[in-house]
């Protein structure tokens, strides 16, 4: 069953990622059922689909429910396009093809899904602290560096939207993950980096406002981020 959901499923990247250019992708886009790359993309996933199964007649029925399934989703997807977020309509339209390939697997080997591991005491704590570590601090932090106004020395309008909401979830997920893991030594890596990154910034501004005003936020970032983490790796070893 294993070995079977990872062919497929590698069939599924190198169809869809590697063997599927932007070109491809706006051809679809713009002529719909029109477009002859909509049929050979689904041409080459069948070809896929034979060679890593090795060409063993006893998958025709999975292979030719993957194509046809496969021609089915990209074409609603491509009709969709201009009704639906394509960040959204992108999740969504992998979701389909993921479920089409456990079906299939399921055809040929039965199997069962233990809902219990999902409802398990750990696993719903590790994502409540994933919440804790990334949305929780972020306005955490926004509600105790609001004292201050950064706007006057500042450039927002050089800065990406929502950049450094971004990039501050995301250095609190990696130190939350270091700590869980055990590997503490790798956070003074990730401190150093940021401090490096920032050097040109702060070099630049030449405003001591703006170096204290970063310098709080990363240490509140870091701070809030190792505290969660080492909470985290108490609770889980005390729950039974």
């Amino acid at each position: 069953m294993i070995a079977l959901t990872i062919k497929l499923i590698l069939s599924h990247l190198l169809g869809d990622f590697l063997f599927q250019s932007n070109t491809w992708v706006q051809d679809k886009e713009t002529k719909k059922y029109k477009s002859l790359y909509l049929y050979l993309h689904i041409i080459i996933h069948t070809i896929l689909l034979f060679v890593i199964l090795q060409f063993k007649m006893k998958y025709w029925l999975g292979i030719l429910i993957i194509s046809i399934s496969h021609f089915g989703i990209d074409l609603l997807k491509v009709n969709l396009k201009s009704k639906i977020n394509h960040k959204l309509l992108f999740v969504l339209d992998q979701m389909f093809h993921l479920y089409v390939i456990a079906l299939v697997v399921y055809y040929y080997h039965q199997y069962s899904i233990d809902f219990d591991l999902v409802y398990n005491s750990k696993t719903l704590l590790f994502l409540v602290f994933l919440i804790l570590t990334t949305l929780v601090s972020s306005i955490i932090m926004k509600l105790f560096i609001s004292q201050w106004n950064v706007s006057e020395y500042s450039t927002p309008e050089n800065s990406l939207h929502k950049a450094g909401t971004y990039i501050g979830m995301l250095e609190r997920l990696f130190i939350f993950i270091f700590i869980v893991i055990g590997r503490w030594e790798v956070i003074g890596f990730l401190l150093a980096a940021k401090s490096v990154f920032r050097y040109g910034d702060l070099s630049k501004a030449g405003d001591r406002k703006l170096t204290e005003y970063i310098l709080i936020g990363t240490l509140l970032s870091f701070g809030l981020a190792m505290l969660i983490g080492i909470t985290y790796t108490y609770l889980v070893q005390i729950i039974v």
